[in-house]
């Protein structure tokens, strides 16, 4: 793919899996694959393959990432009690400040900072899993145990 005429924060996440080793190609789409339904539409996948990168933010404002499967909700309870402390939601602001990502295209890795990575169970169950490549409009393709190298994610139960 040739990442010239990729969009910035695209051609970063593009750039990251190339420089750490992973085969990966960022796919750009016509339509928006901005939330976990409307990816697999586009992607004519289950929505269980669409993995969500969702950042929350403890109360020491320490972001953490739970890359969750499509359907699936964060319980808070069980994120507090895996992190070891209270977590909310993360601000859009929050998430753009520590990631370098807007909400919509937010990809699993490639932050400003480093981030304390949890990758929901569910997702381990599928060969194939897509993920957001700093897009709405930009995914990539790969599987369970990539998603948590690329993480360095504890595998959990999120719901």
């Amino acid at each position: 793919m040739n990442t010239a005429v990729l969009p910035k924060s695209v051609d970063e996440v593009q750039k990251w899996l190339t420089r750490h080793g992973f085969v990966n190609q960022v796919k750009l789409l016509t339509d928006s694959a901005g939330t976990a339904k409307e990816a697999a539409k586009v992607l004519s996948c289950k929505i269980e393959q669409i993995a969500k990168s969702l950042i929350f933010k403890t109360e020491n404002n320490k972001p953490i990432l739970v890359v969750a499967g499509g359907e699936n909700m964060v319980n808070l309870e069980k994120l507090m009690e895996i992190v070891g402390e209270k977590v909310e939601k993360a601000t859009a602001d929050f998430v753009k400040e520590t990631t370098g990502f807007s909400i919509g295209g937010v990809p699993p890795m490639a932050y400003k900072q480093k981030v304390e990575a949890f990758v929901d169970k569910d997702l381990m169950e599928h060969g194939e899993i897509w993920a957001a490549a700093g897009d709405p409009k930009a995914v990539f393709k790969l599987t369970p145990d990539d998603l948590v190298k690329i993480t360095c994610g504890k595998v959990v139960e999120i719901e």
